[in-house]
């Protein structure tokens, strides 16, 4: 761990240097955290240049799924590594053009537990909730959505379907991370996502200053 921290250290002044907005972006399997990726590097797309960093466990069906949808994305396959390291993601990163990004998003491993304990360089933490996993999983999942810059409840398209109760999800949010930017959004229909736009935005501005 001690040694992730250092190459941590590393990542964040060597993104720093070339004027990166970097988000780990982190949840369980089935949360549409590719979609939710895919639609922020396409949707920023005028505004931010960015590639994504793609974490799996095996295949690179991710990575390909946001190349076709015009993003740049490069694939970190771990193999039975249940999380990416900074090690990883530094290796990734130097076969990107850096210079001519102002937005790295990485997607890590589908895992609320392993990730959370590494720290891969980034300026941001972003966790993602879908409506369909229950609002109890912050509880279940406290190191996780506790060590979040940002919470997002994706797949509000669903809500009422799945009789989602959000005022209990975003109760049970803050009670274990109280400082979280809670965002609500469906990546699928576009819901929300025009605000999230706007905070990675200014984001972006404090990292210029």
């Amino acid at each position: 761990m001690g040694n992730n921290d250092r190459l941590a250290e590393r990542n964040r002044g060597f993104f720093r240097a070339h004027g990166l907005l970097v988000l780990n972006v982190l949840s369980s399997p089935g949360s549409g955290k590719t979609t939710f990726i895919q639609k922020t590097a396409t949707g920023l797309a005028p505004r931010l240049r960015s590639a994504v960093i793609v974490g799996d466990l095996e295949t690179d069906n991710d990575a390909a799924r946001l190349k076709a949808a015009g993003a740049t994305a490069v694939q970190i396959t771990t193999g039975t590594l249940c999380h990416l390291e900074a090690g990883m993601v530094a290796k990734a990163a130097g076969t990107l053009d850096l210079k001519a990004l102002d937005l790295l998003i990485i997607e890590n491993v589908g895992n609320l537990v392993c990730p959370a304990s590494f720290d891969l360089g980034e300026d941001l933490r972003v966790v993602l909730l879908s409506v369909t996993e229950g609002e109890d999983k912050p509880l279940k999942y406290p190191p996780m959505f506790h060590s979040a810059g940002v919470v997002i409840i994706n797949k509000m398209d669903l809500a009422e379907a799945v009789e989602f109760n959000r005022d209990l999800a975003v109760a049970n949010i803050r009670r274990v991370s109280p400082r979280a930017q809670i965002l609500e959004v469906s990546a699928k229909t576009g819901a929300g996502m025009e605000q999230w736009f706007e905070f990675l935005l200014a984001q972006k501005a404090k990292v210029r200053a």
